[in-house]
């Protein structure tokens, strides 16, 4: 049974005025906009029926003590006392500001190792470990953090347990990754030069997926509908050049991926894509079947030799593909053309045909930022300490003097 209405509020045009002015004024505290919402709805002046603490409540999106206790306060001392309202002392969410030991336990537990059988951490999760950790720890007078305030301790350092993602980690003291790496950010700087054109090159296994159901349409009210179960077709390798100073893309899908299909497609480089060029820099990963090697696998030794006089090869480092611009063409073609189920290899072909002939009409130099100077600073760690290399140097120097 609803309770009888004990407070009445019944607010004049200049107190509703006025209640309206500090409502605007607290929207970024809920807390405090509430209150003065359950002033404006309460007002008996503007009700077309009476209504309950409970249809007050319904109508603000609080709970029914909270509504009696605004009135409640507003009935007697008026609607500046709202402003003032503290939370009891006896209320665990009275503990919301943990010190900075505290804060810091909580950040080693979340950076720290999960627990056994959970895949990550979890604001519940994490609630029940700090839990134990506060009844193990006698010097605070609370034995319980709510999750909220553990979610905005992580907030606060910008921690997020609950994601992660996968990422290229560069090794540390690796002169080898240090050496390619500038090695193919000097070929990014160069100016473009039509005769000395720059091209990097990448591959990329792609899976021929057919509908086993046909799709629903898309119509006025409705997305289009895709089954979940599908058939497989095996799968094929997409060949991806890339020019960065123009942004041109040209792609050839293969049934494979060997030795013998990637000569194909330098051949196609050299000799249709680029025929008119001197020389051409060719920026790639170090993959086994990418080299000179391939060429003599394929072509007969006197156009093998040409096309390979014909290239500039600068490789990426190993665990280093994210400098190959290649990467970032892949990347376009299949957000814009390869995001979806294509069931033949014939049909992938025209469709990526169709796809670039469109793209190279408006294509826009690749705007690459990432320059050595920036690599000293931000892979630091990868390049080798000089001074401690030298001091292995001079160590073995004394162990051979003694031998």
């Amino acid at each position: 049974m609803a309770k009888s209405q004990q407070y009445h509020v019944a607010l004049s045009q200049d107190e509703r005025k006025l209640i309206k002015h500090y409502y605007k004024a607290s929207l970024k505290s809920t807390t405090r906009a509430n209150r003065y919402k359950i002033l404006l709805v309460s007002d008996e002046n503007r009700q077309k029926t009476k209504m309950t603490y409970k249809e007050i409540a319904a109508k603000v999106g609080v709970s029914e003590p909270t509504v009696i206790n605004t009135l409640k306060l507003f009935t007697k001392e008026g609607v500046e006392a709202l402003d003032k309202i503290k939370r009891s002392n006896r209320s665990n969410v009275a503990n919301l500001k943990v010190d900075g030991d505290l804060e810091a336990k909580i950040i080693a537990m979340a950076c720290g190792t999960k627990p056994e059988g959970y895949a990550q951490w979890t604001l519940s999760l994490l609630e029940e470990y700090v839990a134990v950790l506060l009844e193990q720890d006698k010097s605070y007078d609370f034995d319980h953090l709510d999750r909220s305030t553990i979610g905005r301790a992580l907030l606060r350092n910008q921690l997020r347990p609950h994601l992660n993602k996968y990422w290229c980690i560069p090794p540390e003291n690796d002169a080898e990754f240090v050496a390619r790496m500038e090695d193919v950010l000097d070929v990014y700087k160069r100016q473009y030069d039509p005769e000395y054109p720059v091209w990097c090159m990448d591959e990329k296994p792609y899976q021929l997926l057919d509908d086993a159901r046909k799709p629903l349409p898309m119509r006025i009210g409705n997305i289009e509908k895709i089954d979940s179960e599908y058939v497989r077709d095996g799968t094929v390798a997409v060949f991806c050049f890339i020019q960065p100073h123009t942004g041109r893309i040209v792609q050839k899908v293969e049934e494979t991926r060997t030795a013998v299909d990637w000569a194909e497609k330098i051949k196609y480089l050299v000799d249709v894509i680029a025929p008119d060029a001197k020389k051409i820099t060719l920026v790639m990963d170090n993959l086994n079947t990418h080299s000179d090697a391939s060429l003599y696998k394929t072509f007969p030794p006197a156009d093998a030799r040409r096309i390979a006089r014909k290239l500039d090869i600068h490789y990426t480092p190993k665990h280093g593909s994210w400098l190959d611009i290649a990467e970032i063409g892949i990347h376009i073609l299949t957000k814009q053309c390869l995001n979806r189920r294509i069931p033949s290899i014939e049909i992938l072909r025209k469709e990526l045909d169709a796809w670039e002939s469109h793209y190279n009409q408006n294509s826009k130099p690749i705007d690459w930022q990432f320059t050595i100077e920036q690599a000293r600073i931000k892979l630091h760690r990868v390049y080798p300490d000089i001074d401690k290399e030298k001091a292995a140097r001079d160590s073995r120097r004394k162990e051979k003097q003694k031998a």
